[in-house]
């Protein structure tokens, strides 16, 4: 029996595997489709399979998110706090509250419900998901602007302990037919951030440094940083603390910390996050009765609906409006208020506390879940690209190899294919416009390696290795990128013609193009237009428009804009 289990596992994570490219030419999240297959292989589907063990779901919940929010945490960028930390937390408290409340308010109509059961239902509904808005962001070839990005990469990792600690206490009053919880909530909720963020910061410290001391073989290093992140997980729920909220934040400074074979890590630890998110909607797949949605059909697609057009929307004005956001990306981040497996693993704890309705409660969420998925998770990159939130992006290397030897620094080897129209016709090496502190280690064309010389000819089908300083990886994409992008992400299109320089004075550009700005002074520098304009916090592809010109900003240092590109009036925006 115990080799059919496992081989009813290994066929599952199989099907899900070979139906994933799906999910590009349907235009769905990957993360629906394992939820299907989950769904299909259960009670009521062709499996059959009758699996109901709450306990191990969400043991299997809990690990297998833990490993999505360190992997996502690691591929966070420090700088990305710079802009979105502020708007995030806001929306990960006081925007978790109003879309638990509002939630709480349309299920009670619809469903009638008794206050605390509805409430509950907001509760276990109202944070976004990690493991789908990673998903979608990482793995759907967007490049959002960082203010939109950052806002919903830091929202998705740190609104579980708002969820968390409001599900809870309203679990903990039901249980206990209390009325109220008063400061023992109140304490919880201190305790969720409080001890997440403390252990999160020294559990993320204490890794570095232990990775960077041990001299392992290479494959043991994506190991001891995933074991060490499950240990701060674990630490941090035992002293009642978030671990989801301690185990981000370890991966955050991991990822943005000098760490021995970091390019290693990263690239193990990217196929075991696909592999919890596999296991865990499989599972949750699994564990639903499709036959018990029907019923609550129409007043889930009811809730749902609200959820998107109208609760998600007041909680990001609400929270987001004074952080100088634009219209196309508060609609946008309204948007994107995606339920995935956070919620379902919520909605276990009323059905492992024997709460009455606990059973309800689980299938509404699981109801609300399938909905986000395939209403805003099938529509998100093609909003993004509507709302014109796309950011030029260049190529990324398809191997990066760390050099793990001292003189080298941080240094890496790195494999980039030349592709796309651009590469059709034959260049010389030394015609590259590559950054500083780089070398061509080699060519290789069909299985030869060729040595690296000015005169050497490169063309579409060639890989070129390069030796690079990470921090080069974003100019070097762009040199050597050649995928096929829309026109108006193309540099000229998108930045326009003139590059200027982010302290040039509008006085300046004034009588240099003969362009009056009557608006604003013309003493003022052109990264002082953009400080004005974004509240201080400026990212590439901001717009200032003055008249019959647009500033778009190029380059940006910490707040300020060092590079600003200048568009006529007779441009495509």
């Amino acid at each position: 029996m115990d080799s059919l289990l496992i081989l009813i596992g290994a066929l599952m994570l199989i099907i899900s595997i070979v139906l994933s490219p799906l999910s590009s030419r349907l235009g769905m999240p990957v993360l629906l489709i394992f939820l299907i297959v989950g769904m299909l292989m259960g009670e009521d589907g062709a499996g059959g399979i009758q699996f109901d063990n709450f306990e191990l779901a969400f043991l299997i919940g809990n690990l297998a998110l833990a490993v999505i929010l360190l992997d996502g945490g690691m591929r966070t960028r420090a700088d990305t706090f710079r802009v979105g930390l502020r708007p995030a937390l806001m929306l990960a408290t006081l925007g978790v509250f109003i879309t638990a409340a509002g939630a709480a308010l349309i299920a009670h109509w619809v469903f009638d419900l008794h206050w605390q059961t509805a409430l509950l239902i907001g509760a276990i509904i109202s944070s976004t998901d990690a493991a789908a808005v990673f998903s979608l962001l990482q793995g759907r070839g967007l490049h959002l602007n960082e203010r939109v990005s950052a806002t919903l990469e830091i929202e998705s990792g740190s609104n579980d302990p708002m969820a968390i600690f409001l599900t809870i206490v309203l679990v903990t009053m039901m249980a206990n037919q209390q009325s109220h919880a008063g400061w023992q909530g109140l304490v919880m909720l201190a305790q969720q951030f409080g001890i997440g963020a403390i252990l999160g910061a020294a559990g993320g410290y204490a890794i570095v440094a232990l990775a960077n001391r041990m001299r392992l073989t290479p494959a043991l290093y994506p190991l001891l940083v995933v074991a060490s992140g499950i240990a701060v997980f674990s630490a941090t729920n035992a002293l009642g603390g978030s671990g989801f909220l301690a185990i981000y934040l370890s991966g955050v400074l991991i990822g943005n910390r000098h760490v021995r074979m970091m390019p290693l890590i990263l690239q193990v630890h990217d196929g075991l996050a696909w592999l919890a998110q596999l296991c865990l909607f499989l599972i949750l797949g699994l564990l639903v009765t499709p036959s018990e949605l029907f019923p609550l059909a129409g007043g889930g697609l009811i809730l749902a609906l609200a959820l998107i057009f109208l609760i998600r929307p007041l909680a990001v004005l609400a929270t987001l409006w004074p952080f100088g956001f634009n219209h196309r990306e508060l609609g946008f981040i309204s948007w994107v208020g995606l339920r995935g497996a956070v919620p379902i693993v919520l909605a276990l704890f009323p059905v492992m506390a024997g709460l009455p309705e606990a059973t309800l409660v689980f299938h509404i969420a699981f109801f609300i879940v399938l909905v986000s998925l395939v209403i805003q998770g099938t529509s998100m990159a093609p909003l993004a690209r509507w709302l014109r939130l796309e950011v030029p992006a260049g190529e990324d290397p398809y191997r990066r190899l760390p050099l793990d030897v001292a003189a080298a620094g941080d240094h890496e080897l790195m494999l980039f294919p030349l592709r796309g129209d651009q590469w059709q016709d034959r260049r010389p090496l030394g015609q590259l416009r590559l950054p500083p502190n780089t070398a061509i280690a080699g060519v290789f064309r069909q299985r030869l390696c060729h040595q690296p010389t000015p005169e050497l000819e490169v063309t579409s089908g060639d890989v070129i290795a390069i030796f690079a300083a990470p921090d080069l990886l974003p100019e070097l994409g762009k040199a050597l990128s050649g995928r096929h992008i829309p026109r108006y992400l193309t540099e000229r299109s998108f930045f326009g013609d003139f590059v200027l320089n982010g302290d040039a004075l509008l006085g300046d550009v004034e009588q240099v193009y003969g362009i009056e700005f009557d608006e604003l002074p013309p003493e003022l520098s052109l990264a002082e237009c953009f400080a004005r304009r974004t509240k201080g916090h400026p990212v590439v592809g901001d717009q200032v428009m003055l008249g019959p010109v647009t500033l778009v900003a190029r380059a940006t240092d910490a707040d300020r804009v060092t590079k600003v590109g200048l568009k006529v009036e007779h441009q495509e925006p």
